[in-house]
């Protein structure tokens, strides 16, 4: 009997070790309020949504965004660097509360995180390579080397379909350094993030040299659970478009402007 109840108290200690947080964590706006703080992850590879600054700050279209947020609710921000192949998991574990970091939609990723709605920006797949590279259709790439990152959705597609040798990098400044230096044709990624690096002077001789392909809305990424914190992001969003927020930002970073955009701030006025 005594052997019982000891393993009755055993069994109710880890409940409360574990359940506890897993609890607590399902109500994301309750717990930033308590703490005071959101931890939003973003990008730090992927300028100019969200890169490291030569002091070493993180800044970014996307960071503006947290930013934003962090003041809709009165509270402080820590910012966690994520890339495209642990920012679920970092959600997911609690390692995070909100995650705003390039994340194209797909049905697989909506069953593993929350994707409030509407989408706050959009992007599609290209190839950055060099100018003289001959590229010009998707069919070209077939048993070339091509740098990719280890999580982005169009991976499948150009190695698949169009037969390229992918040559798979945890981020993107990875990819681009091999690139750069030779060990790739070209680098399949997100149109978004070349058009914020054409203007620099070091890939003057690069360009996006295929018809853009899968054009893929983008949405914040939240616990899967927390339905009353997607329900606050989705009003989030719906004033980031009435407002223009988003269509200001672009001007900020240099962004040409996004046609999904305008469309999104006629839809929400």
């Amino acid at each position: 009997m005594v052997r019982e109840w000891l393993r009755f108290f055993a069994i109710a200690a880890l409940t409360l070790a574990f359940g506890a947080p897993a609890a607590a964590q399902s109500d994301t706006l309750a717990s930033v309020k308590q703490k005071g703080k959101i931890v939003v992850g973003v990008k730090a590879d992927y300028k100019p949504f969200g890169y490291t600054d030569p002091s070493g700050k993180i800044v970014g279209l996307e960071i503006d965004l947290a930013n934003d947020v962090a003041k809709r609710m009165g509270v402080q921000i820590e910012l966690v660097p994520v890339i495209a192949a642990n920012r679920m998991e970092f959600l997911k574990q609690g390692r995070i509360d909100l995650m705003i970091a390039t994340m194209a939609y797909k049905p697989d990723r909506a069953e593993v995180v929350g994707i409030p709605q509407p989408f706050y920006y959009a992007g599609a797949a290209n190839v950055f390579a060099k100018k003289s590279s001959g590229l010009k259709a998707w069919a070209d790439l077939k048993g070339k080397p091509i740098c990719a990152i280890q999580g982005a959705y169009y991976n499948r597609r150009t190695g698949e379909e169009f037969g390229a040798n992918l040559v798979v990098f945890k981020g993107v400044t990875e990819a681009m350094a091999a690139l750069e230096a030779g060990n790739c044709v070209g680098t399949v990624f997100d149109t978004t993030y070349f058009a914020g690096i054409m203007s620099d002077p070091k890939w003057a001789d690069y360009a996006m040299v295929l018809p853009s392909i899968d054009p893929e809305p983008w949405g914040v990424g939240v616990r899967k659970e927390d339905t009353k914190f997607a329900a606050y992001m989705s009003d989030v969003i719906k004033d980031w478009h009435k407002t223009g927020y988003i269509l200001e930002l672009e001007k900020k970073w240099g962004i040409p402007q996004s046609p999904f955009l305008v469309e999104q701030q006629a839809k929400n006025k």
